[in-house]
């Protein structure tokens, strides 16, 4: 899940430099890195 949400700000990096900002994508990234963080912090040792 951290590598797809890795690959996914890299993505829109890229994205957001070629063509530029996009608010939605930059939204979705956001939620992506919560839902990464939030499974990481559930997981059990």
């Amino acid at each position: 899940m951290a590598v797809m949400t890795f690959a996914a700000l890299v993505a829109v990096a890229t994205y957001s430099v070629a063509i530029g900002s996009n608010g939605w994508l930059w939204f979705g990234w956001v939620l992506l890195g919560l839902l990464t963080a939030g499974m990481a912090a559930s997981r059990k040792p």
